[in-house]
Parts: structure tokens; sequence; C-alpha cells
């Protein structure tokens, strides 16, 4: 959404929420301006050489989509002198400013180390995503992730010393980058490479480049990572991936990266320890009932823990009172001590029906084997 304001050559409103609530209003605008209009042809324009250039296959594998269609559009707008943005590089060596004194001396405060581990947190997953993301569109070489995170960290020590942003892997160009036929690491390296080069050595080559050219390549490449025919097989497989894929969306929309990825490991944490905590009851013996019938046997599974304890007394309480109740705790991968302290209660309760309910358990303080 935000780079369909720079399609048309006018600044996004900065938001998520703000960038689609403007939409509407961007369009009314671009329709009674000019230049609006010959920004947004263009960045169209470079979206169906996008969409077309692949099925011209001879071409295809000699230059790949996304530079070609720059390259037209760069050149259909120097030929006609249309009136649109163009890319603005001033050169590196003024970007430079080392950290002074002074700013060494906030690091010792409580705001500046908060900042470093949030950062630090929230940069680490979003490139760690953005590795495993990467790696499920190629089959070459996979992502090693503790060189990954220890090259982003030595790279944000020089950007800070530099006086430079901090940076991270971003799914967008790394998605482009993989379908512009990159088949070693080596190409991210040249990546990086290319892009000092150029805004380096060729600062004004980039300044012919219109900045609707760009922001169409950036809108295709984010249409494609738009999971749509992935959402209804992943909402019927594992309701929980869904919703936490959902959930963080809608977050970083809402709030923004930083935030919304935040929300979204929470939601995850969340989703892992419900799931973690899984237990269920397989109970047989029911079915032989009059006299002389056995005894009812209940085998626990999973991970009994807090959160599955309501459930789990629910269930036991349904059983007849009438008859012999054997609970098997074997199968039980965790027991912690609410629900050991609940069964006990419960087996205590129990007990005046019948002989010791408790057969089998697992390791636990308040049960005997």
């Amino acid at each position: 959404a935000g780079q369909l304001y720079a399609l048309t050559d006018t600044r996004p409103p900065g938001t998520g929420l703000a960038n689609l609530g403007g939409l509407p209003e961007l369009a009314s605008d671009t329709v009674w301006s000019d230049q609006a209009l010959t920004a947004s042809a263009v960045g169209v324009g470079t979206i169906a050489v996008l969409v077309l250039w692949p099925r011209w296959k001879r071409a295809a594998r000699l230059l790949p989509a996304p530079l070609a269609a720059v390259a037209l559009a760069t050149g259909t707008v120097a030929v006609l002198g249309l009136p649109v943005a163009r890319v603005e590089v001033t050169g590196l060596l003024s970007a430079v400013q080392p950290p002074g004194g002074a700013d060494f001396g906030q690091l010792a405060g409580v705001g500046a180390v908060g900042t470093v581990l949030a950062f630090a947190l929230i940069a680490s997953a979003e490139s760690l995503f953005s590795a495993a993301a990467v790696d499920r569109l190629h089959d070459g070489p996979r992502t090693d992730y503790d060189k990954e995170l220890m090259a982003q960290g030595a790279g944000n020590a020089v950007c800070g010393l530099l006086g430079a942003l901090p940076m991270t892997a971003v799914i967008v160009r790394s998605s482009a980058n993989v379908r512009a036929g990159a088949r070693t690491k080596a190409s991210r390296v040249l990546h990086g490479v290319w892009l000092l080069l150029f805004a380096a050595a060729f600062p004004a080559a980039l300044g012919v480049v219109p900045l609707a050219a760009l922001a169409g390549v950036l809108v295709h490449a984010g249409c494609k990572l738009i999971p749509v025919r992935d959402m209804v097989p992943l909402w019927r497989e594992h309701r929980g991936e869904a919703v936490v894929l959902v959930g963080t969306a809608v977050a970083i929309v809402v709030t923004n990266m930083f935030e919304g990825v935040l929300i979204g490991l929470l939601m995850a944490v969340a989703k892992s320890a419900w799931e973690t905590s899984h237990a269920h009851l397989e109970v047989s013996g029911l079915e032989d009932d009059g006299p002389g019938a056995g005894p009812v046997r209940v085998r626990a599974l999973g991970n009994a823990t807090f959160l599955r304890l309501p459930r789990l007394l629910d269930q036991l309480e349904t059983l007849p009172r009438d008859r012999d109740v054997i609970l098997d705790l074997s199968g039980l991968r965790h027991l912690d001590r609410a629900c050991a302290a609940a069964l006990g209660n419960w087996a205590e309760r129990r007990r005046p029906a019948g002989p010791d309910p408790m057969a089998a358990t697992t390791p636990a303080p308040p049960y005997r084997a």
C-alpha cells in the first residue's frame, strides 16, 4: 500500500492504516493530476513488463525481468522527457557520520539498553524468518543461521560506527534476487557490491531511474509474496498457524514492522504453549455394563498441565460412580504439580467407591506405582 503512493509520485501518510485508508483519496487525486497519471503509467507499464517478460523465454534467459522492466521504463522516460520523480543519490561520504563521545555515553542509559535488546530480538527474528522463506524459494544450499546472525551482528556494528541505520534481511529484495536467477551465496554478496558501486561511484546513473518504476517492481514482488492460494489448505490443516499468520500481518499493518513481529512472536509462543499442553483421556470398559462388569480403564495421554486441567477433571467427573476406575498415567509425557495434586484429590474422592484407582502412574510425588 505504501508503494502505491510512490507509484504516483506521492508521499505516503506513513502508517499502515493511514496508507490503506488514503487509497480512495489517492485514486481521486491521481485522476485530476497529470504528473500523477504519468508516474502511474510508468509504474503500471513496469508491472506489465514484469508479468509478460518471463513468457519470452529466450529474452528471459539473457536478462532478468526486473532489470528489463526498469531499463525500459528509464529509457521511455528519458526519450519522452516525462515529468516524473527520479532517484536522488547524494553520495556516501556525506552520509558517513561516526558517533562522538556523547553518543557512546548514552549507551549507559536504561532506555538505550532496552532499545538495543529489543532491536536485536526483532531484527534477528526478521532476518531468520526471511532466510527460512528464501530457502523455500530455491533448491540450492540452505542457510546457516549461526553465520547469518554473526554476519548481521558484524554488519550492524560497522553501520553503527559509520553512523548509518541498522540493517536486517528483507524478504522482498531476497525473493527478487532468487527470481532473477541467483544460484549461489555469492549472489547476495554481489547484491551489496552493486549497491555500493552505484551509490559511491555512479550516483548519476541512479539519478535517471524513475521512482515509479522501482515502486512497480516492489508492488509486483510484494503481491507475489501474498500466500493467497496457501491460505485455504493452511486453514484446513493448521488453523493455529493460519491465525498466527493473519494476526501478525494485521498487527504489522495496524502498528509497524517492529511491534507487529513482536506480537506475532508472542502469538506463536502462546500457540506452542497451548499445543504442548494438549492432553486427552482414552476410556475403555464403559460398554461392559451390568453385574460382574470389570473396572473402567482410563488412560491419560499427552502433556497434562494446568491449561488442560479443567477439561480433564470434567471428563473424569462424568465417569459412573458405581464402577471401579483404573487411571493409567503412564502415557503422559509431562505432568505438572497442579495436575498431579488435582488428580490426587480426585483419586481420594473416588477411593470409597472401590480400590485404589491409581493403578499405573508416571513418576510423580503424590502417587505410588
